[in-house]
């Protein structure tokens, strides 16, 4: 309070001593406007000068507030000589920064919703979402035109304290790898030829070629046990069997439906328009990436559906399997073992990755060669697969471990000898009558 009271003193122009005219001659008349203009321009001055003092002591109140600082004895010697400069930009901008701005588009935004998938906006919270990305867009909107017209009216004084009075948080950055600042036509054109020229992915006939694979395998599985649980109890080697019979015949329609399709779009000429000569050899290897993409992709959704049926999760589809509990040699046992089981339940993966490895390369085909389309399912997702059944079967084989001990400790006695052994001690003992009742 103390420093406004001195700057107030420091500022304020001294008082004007009334004109003492005594008559009112022409002359007297004119020195009477002149002094009455000059009172008018002090005080006009007067309040020009409270109303940047108000301003300066607004904006330094706020930036004592924001950054927590201790008050302020004195001013520094560079904020006293550039005071007035100091004042009159921060009033221009605060004036500036009033103007009202052109709102930003509704069909720009309606632009940027539309490239957003429909499948990601539906519910509740992602509408509440969407609503917020867009509040987001506008506020950044309006901020950067409000610095741009900013920048186009006022030229920011090169005053360092100007900066510590004023912070601004920076402008939004553009996408990471996008470039605007120079005209990008040219480039966008050479890079589209270039990729026409070597990325044999955009001809026409890898483009058949992903429609015959996504027509041929979209709902197709190498084995489908989903309904094996209606069927009843299955045995281990009936288990096998229908996995090996299931695998081979999946494999002999696609061999007549799909490879042939494959093969009869390469047999004819058109298959290779645009083709050069020096570019065929990397051309039937892209053929046979995609092939063996596809195949991959029909091996590894396979498994992935068998290894869905004995999720814990999800019971409804968990098949059921035959156990007899058998007495041999004194001993009783599962048949099949709990080990037999689990080898069984894992052949159907090892199954699923034997089948459609020895589909031949168009290359192949077309020239006589022995080459083969690469269509071994995945390391990891075969590793995946085993270790997820190996936990589900142990979980699930809970119950008949604790039926079996149960049953070893009910009648375990009968048959193991101590029955026989308590039977011939209690004749020797020659008990009555009773007793043998």
């Amino acid at each position: 309070t103390s420093n406004k009271r001195t700057l107030r003193t420091l500022f304020r122009p001294a008082a004007l001593p009334p004109p003492v005219i005594s008559e009112t001659s022409s002359s007297q008349k004119k020195l009477l406007a002149y002094h009455r203009g000059k009172e008018q321009q002090e005080v006009l001055n007067q309040l020009l000068i409270d109303r940047a003092l108000e301003v300066y002591y607004i904006t330094m109140d706020e930036t004592e507030k924001r950054d927590a600082a201790p008050p302020i004895t004195e001013l520094p010697s560079t904020v006293r000589k550039y005071f007035f400069i100091i004042l009159n930009y921060l009033f221009l901008k605060k004036r500036v920064q009033r103007n009202p701005m052109i709102p930003i588009q509704q069909q720009w935004l309606r632009s940027m919703l539309a490239l957003v998938p429909q499948s990601l906006m539906e519910g509740r919270d992602r509408e509440l979402l969407t609503e917020e990305l867009l509040k987001e867009v506008v506020r950044d909107y309006e901020k950067s035109m409000q610095r741009c017209v900013l920048r186009r009216v006022l030229v920011k004084p090169d005053i360092k304290e100007l900066d510590k009075l004023e912070e601004e948080a920076p402008l939004p950055l553009l996408p990471l790898g996008l470039d605007f600042s120079s005209t990008w036509h040219n480039s966008y054109i050479k890079a589209k030829q270039q990729i026409i020229s070597t990325l044999h992915i955009l001809h026409p006939t890898m483009k058949t070629l992903l429609d015959f694979g996504y027509t041929a395998f979209f709902n197709f599985l190498l084995v489908d046990f989903s309904s094996s649980r209606r069927k009843g109890p299955v045995d281990c080697k009936s288990l096998k069997t229908d996995a090996s019979l299931s695998c081979s015949k999946a494999e002999e329609e696609i061999m007549s439906t799909w490879y042939q399709k494959v093969v009869g779009l390469f047999s004819q000429s058109e298959a290779l328009d645009g083709v050069k000569l020096d570019q065929l050899e990397s051309f039937y290897n892209c053929v046979a990436v995609l092939m063996s993409n596809q195949l991959k992709g029909l091996l590894q959704r396979t498994t992935e559906v068998f290894v869905k049926l004995f999720d814990p999760q999800d019971r409804s589809h968990l098949p059921l399997f035959k156990m007899d509990l058998t007495y041999d040699e004194n001993r009783m046992e599962f048949y099949p073992s709990l080990q037999d089981l689990e080898e069984a339940i894992l052949f159907v993966v090892d199954c699923i990755g034997q089948t459609l490895q020895n589909v031949q390369t168009v290359r192949a085909w077309l020239t006589g060669g022995t080459a083969t389309v690469d269509a071994e399912l995945p390391a990891h997702t075969a590793q995946w697969a085993k270790s997820t059944l190996k936990k589900s079967i142990r979980d699930n084989l809970e119950g008949p471990k604790e039926h079996f001990k149960g049953c070893v400790e009910s009648y375990g006695w009968l048959v193991d000898g101590t029955a026989e052994e308590r039977i011939n001690r209690f004749i020797a003992e020659q008990p009555s009558f009773d007793e043998y009742t």
